[in-house]
């Protein structure tokens, strides 16, 4: 029996969630205007965490609580990989140096209740315990204990490959020409197919009215005299910074958004107020390695909310802003259940 045939026209993150969701019921083509498979997309420079709850201080209660929904479906996703994917679900810890400590408490402040999650505060006798390598260094904190984070360079590498022994093809550093016949299917390069399902995130920008690029500015480090365990949120004047650990002693640290649509390289002062801050919260940082320093737009519209757009047999999904990891199997599921799951 022929499995239908299906285009996805996007292989960052929502295009690769869609691709492992598909894989075994359709028969895929996917077109990537990158020309190499694994750093491509804001999706690749994420850090990748997984915080409904700190997230939900700038989201809607319901977007917080799908967060909370589709940190179940990625341990399920991550099983059908055939390598291993950094998962870890420890909680994130907030805190702030003395003067901040107004920025704090508006943080706590703004924290919408969720269904499993409840925030915690923290003593500096509490944050040893937490993150022994901080002791001494903060004396308040709230920690989120249900959060979590994954390895984004490790799914990367991970979805491709599993795609790749697969029935799956790739179309890498190839223009998209979507349009439909005279029977009203879709085409994409002149090729028809039952499902065209476009994650091309900002890249479908002229397609789509209103989708706009938000700023994320990260570096990536590599820190062997660090020891965290978990994610740390310094809030910061201009904008909350966060400091993720990966595997291999390596640490993401970024800042959460900034609203301008520049997508050219990081600035001096962004990357002196990320290096720094990270300084302050550990002082082994000084002796890191800068592996990278790198700068992206999310995709957003005016609402920051995800939307899922069905034209015929084109399925859109698009928005994801700054919660991308953490809402894309929930977001990709519903965008694909009515029709194909």
């Amino acid at each position: 029996m022929r499995k239908p045939k299906v285009a996805i026209l996007g292989f960052g993150l929502v295009g690769r969630v869609a691709a492992l969701m598909l894989q075994d019921q359709y028969q895929l083509s996917i077109f990537e205007a990158a020309q190499t498979p694994n750093n491509n997309g804001a999706g690749a420079l994420a850090a990748a965490m997984l915080a409904p709850m700190a997230e939900s201080v700038i989201c809607e209660a319901d977007l917080a609580q799908m967060g909370v929904e589709a940190m179940t479906l990625w341990p399920k996703l991550l099983a059908t990989l055939s390598m291993p994917v950094m998962y870890q679900q420890v909680g994130t810890l907030i805190v702030a140096h003395q003067q901040d400590m107004g920025d704090l408490r508006s943080f706590e402040q703004r924290l919408k209740p969720l269904a499993g999650h409840q925030a915690q505060h923290v003593s500096s006798h509490d944050i040893a315990k937490l993150e022994p390598e901080l002791a001494g260094r903060f004396h308040q904190g709230i920690y989120l204990p249900s959060e979590g984070q994954l390895d984004n360079l490790a799914f990367y590498k991970a979805s491709f490959e599993q795609l790749k022994n697969t029935e799956c093809q790739f179309y890498f550093g190839k223009s998209v020409m979507l349009e439909r016949n005279l029977q009203g299917v879709a085409q994409v390069n002149g090729e028809a197919f039952d499902w065209v399902i476009d994650c091309r995130g900002i890249g479908a920008k002229h397609q789509l009215d209103g989708l706009r690029g938000v700023r994320g500015e990260v570096a990536r480090i590599y820190a062997p005299e660090v020891t965290l365990n978990r994610p740390v949120r310094l809030m910061h004047p201009r904008y909350p910074i966060y400091i993720a650990p990966k595997p291999n002693n390596e640490f993401v640290i970024g800042a959460t958004e900034i609203e301008s649509q520049d997508d050219g390289p990081i600035t001096v002062r962004s990357t002196l107020e990320l290096l720094s801050a990270a300084y302050t919260v550990h002082s082994g940082f000084a002796e890191a390695r800068v592996m990278a320093i790198s700068a992206g737009l999310r995709p957003a519209f005016s609402d920051n909310r995800p939307h899922i757009e069905t034209d015929g047999n084109v399925i859109s999904i698009n928005g994801l802003y700054r919660h991308g990891y953490l809402l894309a199997p929930a977001v990709v599921q519903q965008a694909l259940s009515k029709e194909l799951l």
